[in-house]
């Protein structure tokens, strides 16, 4: 495995592992179809967090955040959509955050962009 593929990957940890200390559930990760990918998928008392987790091995290209063109958004709600057809039971509501992971000195710092589209 590249060291890009284990950075990402340690990236979804360390951002599922954020979520989990705020008393989320995970659904799923890395759900396919033929849309693309979701990251992850999350529920707390009947909220669905759908989260694109982007993952940094430095500063130079700017907050992962900002690597989600408004294409990727669409593909996002699009495949949101795609995974939640036909679930029960029905969510109360579906959030879009994406999760910015960088790695530094001291490890993997996650910050957490919730409702970012």
């Amino acid at each position: 495995m590249g060291a890009r593929v284990e950075l990402g990957r340690a990236g979804e940890e360390a951002a599922l592992e954020a979520y989990r200390r705020r008393g989320y559930a995970l659904l799923a990760r890395n759900w396919r179809c033929p849309l693309g990918e979701l990251d992850l998928v999350l529920v707390r008392e009947g909220l669905v967090v759908v989260c694109e987790v982007k993952t940094r091995a430095g500063s130079g290209f700017g907050g992962g955040h900002e690597a989600v063109t408004p294409a990727k958004r669409e593909r996002i709600r699009r495949l949101a959509e795609a995974f939640l057809r036909g679930r029960e039971p029905e969510p109360a509501a579906v959030r879009f955050d994406v999760a910015s992971v960088r790695r530094t000195r001291a490890g993997l710092s996650v910050e957490l962009f919730e409702d970012a589209f």
